[in-house]
């Protein structure tokens, strides 16, 4: 009972199928009311007493066709329907439920003055109806007083289904907002994850090419290269490429569509580090490490910012100042900020031909120094070029 009542109050978006059906279901109950109310008047009023404007037979004929217009009329033109049925309710006892479903209509579709407006013009009429009858059997004031508490209902109980319905509408547009919105949110999350990723992806992946193409130029430039010197370039080279394939299989199983979210294999921080400039050394590469960070270290974001901005200056030192010794400074600590100095000697000569970049490493340094709340200096001083980054590390 209490989803019927539900369903005829607030209906459902036009054009559906639901809607369609919902508006059949409350004509019915609308013509239903008004004929149930007619039928209870007839007996009741003056339809059958002598002197009344119709013979009653022709009141009921005239009040079940004001009945069955509410069906054609009363969604289109509320207004003009309650208008016409207003001085047929002077003659036919029967159309004065047609005439209250009318109002009910009007408080519903249009604003509170007109219907209010209209419900007076009904109570307003009864003294035409005591004209035009020769021999009513109650004084005029409780004919007044009956349409008046009817019309105040059908008013009332009109003005509460148009609230009822614009608190729901209103409600709907919140929640299809809201729903909105929600998928505008997951979608930027998902961006922003992926161009997280991709950040995560360009260090990774220059770091591995430019090993390959360390090894790659040395055997290019060292044809007199022993044999046992060609195998070991040619190793470095395979496994830095190996690693660098399964970086790239990693991310683009990430980035699919419906992937992202899925587990992701441990990132490196802090802790990583010395393994990092290990495998520089390893490399051919001289590198100072000096590590002045208290014990514990700093979060797992701010680690793995340090790692990657490391990571960059060393894949930077390597394309572009090859053969040259690094220097890798860390040093802060909680409550003040993360310091990462970076630095090898300005090369004399231009490198040769080397792995793309044109500088975007350095420019993606600066952009995650920036998400961490850091900012990043670097440049040539005097004969040596610098990379420091200085990112807030909170207690």
């Amino acid at each position: 009972m209490a989803g019927l009542v539900f369903t005829l109050l607030v209906p459902d978006p036009v054009g559906s199928r639901r809607s369609a059906a919902r508006n059949r279901l409350a004509d019915a109950v609308a013509v239903t009311v008004a004929l149930a109310y007619g039928s209870v008047m007839v007996p009741l009023g003056d339809a059958t007493r002598a002197g009344a404007p119709l013979p009653w037979l022709a009141d009921v004929g005239l009040g079940v066709l004001c009945c069955a217009a509410l069906v054609l009329l009363r969604r289109r033109w509320p207004v003009g329907l309650a208008l016409a049925l207003l001085p047929v309710s002077t003659v036919s006892v029967m159309a004065t439920g047609a005439v209250i479903v009318a109002l009910f209509t009007v408080a519903i579709h249009r604003r509170g003055p007109v219907a209010l407006a209209l419900g007076v013009a009904y109570v307003a009429v009864v003294p035409v109806y005591f004209v035009l009858h020769d021999n009513p059997e109650f004084p005029v004031w409780v004919d007044v007083l009956v349409r008046a508490v009817t019309t105040a209902g059908a008013l009332g109980w009109g003005m509460f289904v148009r609230a009822y319905r614009r608190l729901t509408e209103t409600l709907r547009e919140h929640a299809a907002r809201l729903e909105a919105e929600q998928h505008l949110r997951v979608d930027q999350a998902r961006l922003t994850e992926r161009a997280r990723i991709a950040r995560e992806m360009h260090d990774v992946l220059a770091h591995r090419m430019s090993l390959v193409s360390l090894h790659a130029g040395a055997l290019e430039v060292r044809t007199d290269a022993r044999p046992e010197e060609v195998a070991i370039a040619a190793g470095a080279i395979r496994a830095s490429a190996h690693e660098a394939l399964e970086e790239l299989r990693g991310v683009i199983g990430v980035l699919r569509e419906g992937a992202v979210g899925r587990p992701e294999p441990p990132q490196p921080g802090l802790a990583d580090l010395p393994g990092l400039v290990d495998s520089a050394r390893a490399m051919g590469m001289s590198v100072g490490y000096t590590c002045a960070v208290p014990a514990g270290g700093p979060s797992v974001v701010l680690g793995r910012t340090a790692y990657r901005i490391v990571q960059e200056g060393l894949t930077n030192a390597r394309k572009h100042a090859p053969g040259t010794a690094v220097r890798v400074l860390l040093d802060g600590g909680p409550g003040a900020e993360l310091r990462i100095r970076i630095s090898n000697p300005y090369p004399r000569q231009a490198p040769g031909p080397g792995v793309p970049g044109a500088g975007m490493g350095l420019v993606g340094v600066s952009e995650r120094a920036a998400l961490a709340g850091g900012h990043v200096e670097y440049g040539r001083r005097d004969d040596d070029f610098h990379l420091e980054a200085r990112l807030p590390w909170p207690t």
